[in-house]
């Protein structure tokens, strides 16, 4: 729904707010179409409160959950969850006109996995994003002691670990049930560090049946990477974003937390090199391609919209607030790219599969290879010695009684 946020009228105990809201609305980049929403919210929830005499310091959680519910039950088909109210809630806790809610008392579960991933990332040098996914695969290990009467590690036994893991990877992809089990090691031995279980059970833990080196990496054709380019619109601020994330992750072969990671710091311009930060927290400084600086900059001359609250990150939400681009939205710009294409389904990894297959047919020894994807082990860069055909050929035998 459309319209003019100036003709959105406020009545009620919000109404003294509603002309800095909107204002706060406009600094933050939203179309007017947008506000206008916001606004609308903010009177129904004004002429609720109003009806159910709740004046602003008395919109407590319990209060939010009463009024969707209410407009649930009014019919109403759009905003109708707690983040549809975020902007608003947020505005006026900043005013402190509204009573900012109290930290709900973590489960013993939850406050053994909130020290787990602060571990990961301190004393493991993961990255954070990293951590929450090892922690998010182990939530369910925990969850199952906790409700069968309490945590009780000490009690934990090989038995019980490996149970569990056979319980669970027969519905798991594989992929998904190899981080499974890395993530479960990975718990154990912090139990066993932290002095919360006696003997070191990550041995328990059942491999996941997969070769190293099996398969080959699904790399897009060069006339594939020139068509997903070619789909972003320059005439956009949207699409002059995603050319450049394109751009860069089809040269350099950055995965898709690296590109969104990006800082406006971490160009030189000046020396033509861009630090990227990757597994492990490392940063390590690239040269900066001509044409992925020209896509760039592109980007940031027309395009990069008035960052939320001053973040200094590169690559930023097209629509309202202008808050970094996560991991999942540069994923999805590339989807989004595949589909008009005509690709199909293509993720970011696709696309440092192809800047390796790219340097592996122009002649670059996998050694170079392995240092612009910044491996660490060789082994890494390995399974792309098997995309070029033309060399294994030569080293093929022929088949027993068939022709040379």
């Amino acid at each position: 729904m459309g319209g003019d946020p100036s003709r959105v009228r406020v009545t009620g105990p919000l109404a003294v707010f509603a002309e800095g809201f909107a204002a706060e609305l406009a600094r933050l980049g939203y179309k007017p179409s947008a506000a206008a929403d916001q606004l609308r919210l903010m009177a129904h929830l004004s002429r609720w409160m109003d009806t159910e005499r709740h004046d602003a310091a008395g919109l407590t959680p319990p209060v939010v959950g009463a009024f969707l519910a209410a407009r649930r039950a009014a019919g109403y088909v759009q905003w109708l969850s707690p983040r549809a109210l975020a902007p608003l809630l947020g505005y006026l806790r900043r005013l402190g006109a509204v009573p900012v809610p109290a930290p709900v008392p973590a489960t013993p579960a939850q406050a053994l996995l909130d020290r787990y991933q602060r571990y990961l990332v301190t004393e493991r040098g993961l990255a954070a994003s990293t951590a929450r996914d090892y922690a998010g695969m182990v939530r369910p290990f925990l969850t199952q002691r906790a409700a069968a009467g309490g945590l009780s590690l000490e009690q934990l036994t090989a038995a019980e670990v490996s149970g569990f893991v056979l319980d669970r990877c027969p519905r798991m992809a594989r992929g998904s049930a190899k981080l499974m089990v890395t993530a479960l090691r990975s718990l154990l031995g912090f139990l066993h560090v932290e002095g919360l279980i006696s003997e070191p059970l990550g041995q328990s833990v059942p491999a996941v049946a997969r070769w190293r080196l099996a398969g080959l990496p699904k790399a897009l054709e060069p006339a594939q990477v020139t068509a997903l380019l070619a789909s972003c619109s320059q005439g956009t601020a949207a699409g002059r974003r995603d050319f450049a994330m394109l751009t860069l992750l089809a040269r350099l072969g950055l995965r898709a937390g690296e590109a969104a990671a990006l800082t406006l710091d971490d160009i030189g311009w000046r020396a033509g090199e861009i630090t990227v930060c990757g597994k492990g927290n490392r940063g390590e400084r690239m040269p900066l391609p001509a044409d992925v600086g020209e896509a760039i900059a592109g980007y940031l001359r027309v395009g990069r919209p008035e960052p939320f609250e001053g973040t200094r990150r590169l690559f930023l939400r097209a629509r309202a607030p202008h808050c970094g681009l996560t991991s999942a939205g540069v994923t999805a710009a590339v989807c989004s790219a595949g589909h008009r294409a005509g690709i199909g389904q293509v993720f970011a990894h696709r696309l440092r599969h192809s800047a390796a297959t790219g340097m592996l047919a122009a002649g670059a020894p996998l050694s170079e290879i392995g240092q612009v994807l910044r491996h660490r082990r060789l082994l890494s860069t390995a399974i792309y010695a098997k995309a070029d055909i033309g060399a294994l050929r030569a080293l093929a035998r022929p088949w027993p009684g068939g022709a040379a």
